[in-house]
Parts: C-alpha cells; sequence; structure tokens
C-alpha cells in the first residue's frame, strides 16, 4: 500500500517485549525503566491479528525486535505463527546475542531466515561497561550458533557515538571481516530532539526509502520513529489504526516525546 509520499510500505516491526536482561548505556538509565503492566502487552493472538492485516495491505517483510525479543516466553512459538504465513517473504529478529546459543536452533526450524546481533565493541571490559555487566562471550556462542543454523546473512548493529572510525567500531569490522558477518554502523540517536542519520551499510534513517510502521508491545502502530504518532489497536481495531498510521505517515522523522528505545523497538 502506498503512503501520501507514494512510498511503497512493506515492512513492520514488531516489539513484543520491553524487558531486556542488558542495561546498555545509550537505551536505558542507570536506575532502571518503569516496565509496561503485563496486561497492556500484547498477546501473540492479537499480534497474529495485526499481522494478518499488514499482509492484506501489502506488509511482506517482518522484523522482531523488544527490549529484548528472546526474553519472552514462547518466542520460538510465534515465529512459527508467522512463517505459517506464506505472503511474508522476509522474517528477521533484532536480538542482543546474550540468549541466542539457546535459541537459534529453535528458531531456525520455526522458520525464521535471519538475525541482526547487537555488538558494539569486542573488547569483553569495554562491552560489560557499554551493557552494565553483559559477558561478550555468550554474544560470541550465539553468533556461531547463528553460523551453524544458517539464520543469516548475519548482520551485525554497531552503535557509534561519532563515527565509524571510532577504535571500537574498527574492531567490530574487522571481526565482522574475519567471521564472514555483514555489518551496519548506527550512530547514536536522540528521539527527543530529532537527533538521528542515516544508517551505513543499511537503509535505515533514509525517510526517502522509509517503507515502514512499527507495532509497540502495548498496541501502538506507530508510522514513523521520530514521531509522536501513533495509533492503539485495541481502541481503533486493527485495521482502521494500520490504515491511519500509512494515511498520516510523515515524509520525515522530527522528534519523538513519547517513546523510548526500550520500549519502541528501534
Amino acid at each position: 500500500m502506498l503512503d501520501r509520499y507514494n512510498r511503497d510500505i512493506s515492512y513492520l516491526r514488531i516489539s513484543i517485549t520491553d524487558r531486556c536482561n542488558l542495561r546498555c548505556l545509550y537505551c536505558m538509565p542507570e536506575e532502571g525503566i518503569k516496565l509496561m503492566d503485563h496486561k497492556d502487552i500484547l498477546s501473540y493472538e492479537e499480534i497474529m491479528e495485526v499481522v494478518r492485516e499488514a499482509v492484506r495491505l501489502g506488509i511482506t517483510k517482518v522484523r522482531i525486535t523488544g527490549g529484548e525479543p528472546l526474553v519472552r516466553k514462547g518466542v520460538t512459538s510465534f515465529v512459527k505463527m508467522i512463517t505459517a504465513i506464506n505472503e511474508i517473504t522476509d522474517l528477521g529478529l533484532t536480538t542482543n546475542g546474550i540468549l541466542l546459543d539457546q535459541y537459534a536452533e529453535g528458531l531456525a526450524k520455526a522458520g525464521l531466515h535471519r538475525v541482526n546481533i547487537s555488538l558494539d565493541t569486542v573488547n569483553p571490559e569495554n562491552y560489560a561497561r557499554i551493557t552494565r555487566g553483559g559477558n561478550i562471550n555468550k554474544v560470541f556462542n550465539g553468533i556461531e550458533a547463528a553460523k551453524k543454523t544458517n539464520l543469516g546473512p548475519i548482520k551485525i548493529n554497531c552503535v557509534v557515538r561519532v563515527s565509524s572510525s571510532e577504535q571500537n567500531a574498527m574492531e567490530v569490522k574487522q571481526f565482522c571481516k574475519n567471521n564472514g558477518l555483514d555489518v551496519r554502523f548506527i550512530h547514536e540517536m536522540n528521539l527527543g530532539n530529532g537527533g538521528f542519520s542515516k544508517v551505513e551499510g543499511g537503509t535505515g534513517g533514509d525517510c526517502n526509502l522509509c517503507d515502514r510502521l512499527r507495532l509497540t508491545a502495548n498496541g501502538i502502530i506507530k508510522p514513523c520513529l521520530f514521531d509522536n504518532i501513533g495509533f492503539n489497536i485495541r481502541e481503533l481495531g486493527v485495521s482502521e489504526a494500520l490504515r491511519k498510521a500509512i494515511h498520516v505517515k510523515p515524509e520525515k522523522g522530527t522528534v519523538n516525546s513519547v517513546n523510548k528505545f526500550h520500549n519502541i523497538g528501534g
């Protein structure tokens, strides 16, 4: 389905939880966050209603995000629900990789196509600092598990503060080269002041090419990451929320003062 700027909206990003097993510096405050009430988080059945209607409107690509999606119980079964829809030709999942070693085989058998893994450094001490205590060896194990189960091409998402020539970023780039992984550099963003740029190695951040909608874990369809606009599927109904989001999708991002990265799915 085309939006008013003639962009073909074919990509749905689904945040299935606001929970995460890391506390990355650029994503969460040190004191933690106020979590959504469980009753407000969509059931998998509610999400599938959105997926089915989105497919009827032209969605062919789906990405599962969080928080950290692998902390939600039943995620493998949820993947299987989506892969039963033939029109979905590209199904991905973005993860921090901590639990991927445990889930990769099951996700692959359920039909997941590929994974994006967040990795901002390959230095164990720097990783523990950035994530406030994360164990980088678990991520390395997750990467190997993804390779063994053919969840690829595996893309590494590396957040940089200033540029991809930073030491951490350069080391991640070399690691990816050595291990047959694709790397994308994402400049640190700020929802509240509209600070975003194009992703190096990807199309994210290029408003002219934006073909996506987002579904938050509590049921808000958002047409733009950097905009306050959102439509509640429980209040409006799935079809109406989707159609409104496509109709008012802005030409370009501005600011988002009502969401945080941990609850919108990036």
